[in-house]
């Protein structure tokens, strides 16, 4: 995988979970590096504060996929 999700990779993780949750946890790596990069800069400005503050929360989200499954992966239950 690159540095960027490709529209190749996109179509392939919607038809290979396995694929799809690789794709999850290599964009949570990329993401949780980034928001490290961020928050070890000099006096960030409000707008990387903000920056931050949404990184952090699509952050949340993707490990929570990563943990429960994203809906539509498994079987259903009643």
């Amino acid at each position: 995988m690159s540095d960027f999700v490709t529209d190749q990779e996109l179509l392939r993780a919607r038809s290979d979970a396995a694929f799809r949750q690789r794709l999850l946890a290599v964009s949570l790596e990329w993401l949780l590096e980034a928001l490290k990069r961020m928050r070890r800069s000099e006096s960030p400005s409000p707008e990387a504060a903000r920056q931050m503050r949404e990184g952090v929360a699509l952050a949340v989200q993707l490990a929570d996929r990563l943990q429960t499954g994203i809906p539509g992966d498994g079987p259903k239950t009643a």
